[in-house]
C-alpha cells in the first residue's frame, strides 16, 4: 500500500510539473494542434531565437566531455546554450544525442529541442545495398522496407532526420553521385522516392511521432543530376522539357508521400544558384505544390553563392538565400551572424523568418520532440537494434534483389553445388570494407561479408583464392582521392596458376567502395588499375570466366561484354554482399534485377540514355554517312536501361488493348501474357513504354509508363494488366501546364527498354 501511494504520488508531481509547463510555456499543451502550438511559440521568441532556430551546426566537440574552449567549437557551443541553434549534424548515438539535447532543451530560455539530422543514404550501421543498386530490384515494397531498417537503426541512435532520398534523376555516368540515386528515368525514379519517404516516415504525418520513423528529405533540388560533363559542383543548363518532365516528377512524388524537408542543390539553374533560386523553391516548391515542411541549404551552399559570383558578399548572400526560400542554414553560419541585422535594417522581412521558423518548428512538433525530446535516447533500445539479426536478414534480401545478371552463356551459371574446381580472383573478393560503398560514414570499416566468406558457406566445391593485384596503392577513405596500384603485378602467375586448374573461375572486379560518391566524378569508365589487364590475362589460360562487377556506377566493358561469358552486376551491396553474390551465384536466389540505367559502350557515349529523341536523321535511310550516328562505335548501349536476366526464360504473348481509339479523360487497358517457359521459378519485372508520335513538345521515342514485378513458378503463365490514364499520357510544356493532346500512340511491353511486343490507339478530341 505504501509503494503504492509513493508510485502515486511520483505520477501526480509528474502530472503537476507537467502542467506548471503548459501554463509557463503554453506551447507544451498536448491537447493543442500542431499550428496552435507554434501559434503560442512565435510570439514569445525574440528575432535572435527565430534566427537560432534557422541555424544548422555540425558536430563540433566531444559532446559528453567538458565544454570546448577556444575556436570555433567554442563559439557553436556558446550559441547552443543562448538557443541560437535549431539542428545539429553527425551528432549520432544516444549518449551524444542526449548531451546535446539536454543542453538546447534544460539550458535556454524556451527549451526548443534540437532535430537531429545525418546522412542515412542506404543504411546506418547495418547497410543496404548503395540507392542505384536498390532501383535495380524494381521491387518498391523492398526498397520502402530497406529505409524502414534504416530509420529503424537511426532513430534507436537519437537520430530524427535523414538527408535521403536523394531523388536527382540522371544520365551520365561520369558524376559519382549516381549510386545516391534511382537512376535515368522519372517514372521508375518517382516511384523508388515515394516508397523511400514512406519507409522513413511511416504512412501518415501522424506516423513521425513514432519512435522508429525519422524525417526525410528530399535532394538535391533541383536538377543536380544534369551537372555539365558529369563535374561535382558544376553549372546545370537544361530546357523547361527536360526540367518540368524528367526532373521535377520525383520531387513531386515525394510531396505526394508526405516528405517533411528538402535540401536546396549546389548548382545554378537559368542561371541562378539554387540556394538563392525563388522560383524553384517559392513559386513551384511552396507554391504551386503547396510544401509545407521546410528547405534546408546544402553544406555551406548559402555561403558558395559569393563563389558563383551571384552574392556580392556574406549578406547579400544570406538576403537571397531567405528571400529565396531556403529556411535553414547548413554550415554556411551566415544566417546567425547576418539576418538579425538584415530584419532590423528593413532589408528582409520579418515575416519571412517567421514563415521559415514555422515550417522548421511544424516539423519538429510532429516529430514528438516537444513532447518528449528525449524520446530517441534509449540505450536500451539503440543495443537491441542496431546490427539486430532482422536487420541483417532485411539488407541481404534487399541484396539479392539488387543484383542483374547481365550475360549467361555457356551454362556457367548457376555454380553447380559440388565437384566444381572454381577459382576465386580479385582483390574485391576478399574485401570486407569496399562492398559497404560510399556514403556509410556510422558503419564500421571491414564489416561486410566478402564474396569470399559467402562462397565458402557453400563446402563441397574445391575453392581456391588468389587477389592477382592489389587494387589499391594506399588505403582509401571517404575524404581522400582513391589512388590504385598501376605496376604491381606480382599476383598474375599465382592467379594464372590456380585459373588454368578451375573448372570455372569467379572474378570480382570493379570500383572501389569510394570511388563513387560526392566528389567522384570520373572520365574514365573503365575498369580502373590493373583489372582489365588481369581479367584478359586469366581469360586466355581459362575462358570460363564469371564476372562479378561491384561498382556504383554504369561502366563501360566493352571488351568483357564481347569475350566473358558471364557477367553479374553485383554493385556495392552493403554488409551482406558477399552471402547475397554466393547465393545468386549458386542458384539459392534467381536474380531478377533490371538496370536502372544504360550501360555505355564507351565514355565518349555519355551521357546515354533510353528515353531519348529521335532527332530528324534516326536512321540511314540514304546508305551514306549523314544521319544520326558515331563513325567508331554503335549509338545503342552496351546493356539498356531495364535490361536484365534470369536462369529461367520468360515469354510474352497475346497483347491486348481493349480498344483502338479513346477519347481524353478514358483509361486505356492493356493486358500481356508471360509465360515462364524455362526450368526455374523465377521473378520478371514486365515494362510498359509509350510513344507518343507527334505532340506540341517532341516527346521521347520511349517512356516508361508501368511496371509490375510478376513472381511465376516454372511453367506457369499470368496475365498482366496495365491501365494508362491522363497522368501517364500527357507531358508539361514549357511553362509548367500539364497537357494531354489528342494523336496516336505506341506501346511496348516486355522485359527490357530494347524490345517488347508492340500495339498501338488513338486520343481523340
Amino acid at each position: 500500500m505504501k509503494n503504492k501511494k509513493i508510485i502515486f504520488i511520483g505520477v501526480f508531481s509528474l502530472f503537476t510539473i507537467g502542467n506548471m509547463n503548459a501554463q509557463k510555456k503554453p506551447y507544451l499543451d498536448k491537447n493543442k494542434t500542431v499550428e496552435q502550438r507554434i501559434d503560442l511559440l512565435l510570439p514569445l521568441m525574440t528575432l535572435e531565437e527565430k534566427v537560432g532556430q534557422m541555424n544548422q551546426y555540425n558536430g563540433f566537440w566531444d559532446v559528453t566531455g567538458p565544454a570546448p574552449k577556444g575556436g570555433s567549437a567554442e563559439l557553436k557551443y556558446e550559441h547552443l546554450r543562448k538557443g541560437l541553434v535549431g539542428s545539429m549534424l553527425t551528432v549520432r548515438g544516444v549518449k551524444e544525442v542526449r548531451a546535446v539535447q539536454k543542453i538546447a532543451v534544460e539550458e535556454t530560455r524556451l527549451g526548443i529541442p534540437l532535430i537531429i539530422g545525418f546522412d542515412v543514404i542506404h543504411g546506418y550501421k547495418t547497410l543496404s545495398p548503395i540507392p542505384l543498386a536498390e532501383a535495380a530490384s524494381w521491387d518498391l515494397e523492398a526498397i520502402k522496407k530497406s529505409a524502414a531498417i534504416a530509420a529503424d537503426e537511426a532513430s534507436a541512435s537519437g537520430i530524427n532526420w535523414t538527408f535521403g532520398p536523394n531523388v536527382d534523376v540522371a544520365n551520365d555516368a561520369r558524376w559519382g553521385r549516381v549510386m545516391e540515386g534511382a537512376g535515368e528515368d522519372p517514372y521508375l525514379g518517382s516511384k523508388v522516392a515515394y516508397a523511400r519517404v514512406k519507409g522513413f516516415q511511416g504512412e501518415t504525418v501522424a506516423d513521425l511521432a513514432k519512435v522508429n520513423t525519422i524525417a526525410a528529405c528530399a535532394k538535391h533540388f533541383a536538377a543536380y543530376g544534369y551537372v555539365e560533363a558529369g563535374l561535382e559542383y558544376n553549372i546545370v543548363d537544361i530546357s523547361n522539357s527536360k526540367l518540368y518532365n524528367s526532373v521535377l516528377p520525383p520531387f513531386k512524388a515525394t510531396v505526394d508521400a508526405g516528405v517533411r524537408t528538402f535540401m536546396n542543390s549546389f548548382n545554378t539553374l537559368n542561371g541562378v544558384p539554387a540556394t538563392g533560386n525563388v522560383f524553384l523553391q517559392r513559386d513551384i516548391l511552396k507554391g504551386k505544390w503547396k510544401f509545407d515542411g521546410f528547405v534546408i541549404s546544402d553544406y555551406a551552399s548559402i555561403r558558395e553563392m559569393i563563389a558563383h559570383g551571384y552574392a556580392k558578399d556574406e549578406a547579400d548572400a544570406t538576403a537571397k538565400a531567405v528571400v529565396a526560400g531556403s529556411d535553414m542554414d547548413m554550415e554556411s553560419y551566415l544566417y546567425v551572424a547576418k539576418l538579425v541585422d538584415l530584419v532590423k535594417s528593413g532589408k528582409v522581412k520579418e515575416s519571412l523568418v517567421d514563415d521559415a521558423v514555422r515550417r522548421i518548428l511544424r516539423v519538429k512538433f510532429e516529430l514528438g520532440l516537444f513532447d518528449d525530446p528525449y524520446r530517441y535516447c534509449d540505450e536500451k533500445r539503440e543495443k537491441e537494434v542496431v546490427g539486430s539479426k532482422a536487420n541483417n536478414e532485411g539488407v541481404l534480401d534487399m541484396a539479392k534483389k539488387s543484383i542483374v545478371l547481365l550475360k549467361n552463356e555457356k551454362n556457367l551459371l548457376p555454380l553447380k553445388k559440388s565437384g566444381q574446381k572454381i577459382a576465386l580472383i580479385g582483390a574485391l573478393a576478399n574485401d570486407k570494407n569496399s562492398p559497404l560503398g560510399s556514403w556509410r560514414i556510422a558503419a564500421s570499416d571491414d564489416t561486410a561479408v566478402s564474396v569470399l566468406e559467402g562462397m565458402q558457406q557453400y563446402k563441397d566445391n574445391q575453392l581456391v583464392f588468389e587477389k592477382g593485384a592489389d587494387l589499391l596503392k594506399q588505403k582509401a577513405t571517404f575524404l581522400t582521392e582513391t589512388v590504385f596500384n598501376t605496376t604491381d603485378k606480382s599476383g598474375f602467375e599465382a592467379a594464372k596458376t590456380a585459373a588454368k586448374n578451375a573448372d570455372v573461375v569467379v572474378m570480382v572486379l570493379g570500383e572501389y567502395g569510394f570511388q563513387s560518391g560526392e566528389g567522384r566524378s570520373r572520365t574514365d569508365l573503365n575498369l580502373p588499375g590493373l583489372q582489365q589487364e588481369l581479367l584478359e590475362e586469366i581469360y586466355k589460360v581459362n575462358p570460363n570466366v564469371v564476372l562479378v562487377l561491384n561498382n556504383g556506377r554504369p561502366l563501360s566493358i566493352p571488351w568483357a561484354a564481347e569475350n566473358v561469358p558471364a557477367i553479374v552486376e553485383a554493385w556495392h551491396l552493403g554488409t551482406q554482399t558477399g552471402n547475397a553474390v554466393a547465393q545468386v551465384l549458386y542458384g539459392d536466389y534467381n536474380p531478377s534485377g533490371k538496370l536502372p540505367m544504360s550501360f555505355p559502350r564507351n565514355v565518349g557515349q555519355v551521357p546515354i540514355y533510353y528515353n531519348k529523341y529521335s532527332t530528324g536523321r534516326p536512321v540511314d535511310s540514304d546508305k551514306n554517312v549523314f544521319w544520326s550516328h558515331y563513325m567508331d562505335v554503335e549509338k545503342t548501349p552496351q546493356f539498356p536501361f531495364g535490361f536484365g536476366l534470369s536462369y529461367t526464360k520468360f515469354d510474352y504473348k497475346n497483347l491486348k488493348i481493349n480498344k483502338t481509339a479513346f477519347a481524353k479523360g478514358e483509361k486505356v487497358q492493356v493486358s500481356v501474357e508471360v509465360t515462364n517457359s524455362g526450368n526455374y521459378d523465377g521473378k520478371e519485372v514486365v515494362q510498359l513504354y509509350i510513344h507518343d508520335e507527334y505532340a506540341s513538345i517532341v516527346r521521347p521515342i520511349k517512356e516508361l509508363k508501368g511496371f509490375e514485378l510478376v513472381n511465376l513458378k516454372k511453367g506457369e503463365t499470368k496475365t498482366v494488366n496495365f491501365t494508362l490514364t491522363d497522368k501517364e499520357l500527357g507531358f508539361y510544356n514549357n511553362e509548367g501546364t500539364y497537357l494531354v493532346e489528342p494523336g496516336t500512340f505506341k506501346i511496348m511491353v516486355g522485359g527490357s527498354s530494347d524490345k517488347g511486343l508492340q500495339g498501338g490507339f488513338e486520343i481523340k478530341d
